[in-house]
């Protein structure tokens, strides 16, 4: 290092001091070449320690900068991981909620066809009930004087006469239709009876529709 050749120098001095005490001329001068040689030497030496030093210290700074520059990598590779594992996160998630919404789909398609199973069924039902009331129309027109219309909303109504015997031509009137359970239910009656809740009671039980009607009659 640099103190240590200064020292060098310093020795190299007190060292000459004392030869020239000590030899002649001639002596003198050949340990004068000499020392001129080592000084050169020493300097070429010199130059080229401090030469490498200084190439040692840029290589060290080349080190620590390649080190910052590997460690801002590392932390941008880093980051980017996390990034792409939040996305995988979310891609996850909505690929859950996708097949969430499929399967609620699929449900909500079933119970609908369901639902127009039953309705189907039930206006079938309804259908063949009307029908039925429909052939039994001569029937109760002969019998009982009655008149059978079919009105808004597949409603039926009943038009009895020849009950009042001074007005055989009076009409008394109830409507009849079919609810959304399928069952009968008399929706308006002129004049009213008090015994309709009863009849139409005993018809959803006993399904028979022909004493239902003379029983109202």
């Amino acid at each position: 290092t640099e103190d240590e050749i200064i020292l060098f120098e310093r020795e190299m001095k007190e060292f000459w001091t004392k030869l020239k005490s000590i030899y002649g001329t001639e002596q003198i001068n050949q340990t004068l070449a000499l020392r001129d040689s080592c000084q050169e030497s020493i300097k070429a030496l010199s130059e080229k320690w401090s030469k490498k030093l200084k190439e040692g210290d840029m290589m060290i700074d080349k080190i620590h900068e390649y080190s910052d520059e590997i460690l801002q990598q590392s932390q941008r590779i880093s980051e980017n991981q996390e990034h792409l594992t939040e996305i995988k996160s979310n891609l996850n998630q909505e690929e859950e909620q996708k097949q969430a919404l499929t399967d609620s789909i699929q449900e909500l398609k079933e119970e609908l066809m369901k639902k127009k199973e039953i309705i189907s069924s039930k206006n079938k039902a309804a259908k063949e009930r009307v029908e039925r009331l429909c052939k039994s129309k001569v029937l109760f027109e002969e019998r009982l004087g009655l008149e059978i219309r079919r009105i808004h909303d597949e409603q039926l109504q009943f038009i009895f006469r020849h009950i009042d015997h001074k007005d055989p031509d009076k009409p008394f009137v109830f409507t009849l239709s079919i609810n959304e359970q399928g069952d009968y239910e008399v929706t308006s009656c002129t004049p009213p009876l008090d015994c309709i809740a009863e009849f139409q009671l005993k018809v959803r039980e006993t399904n028979n529709f022909s004493a239902f009607v003379a029983n109202i009659r």
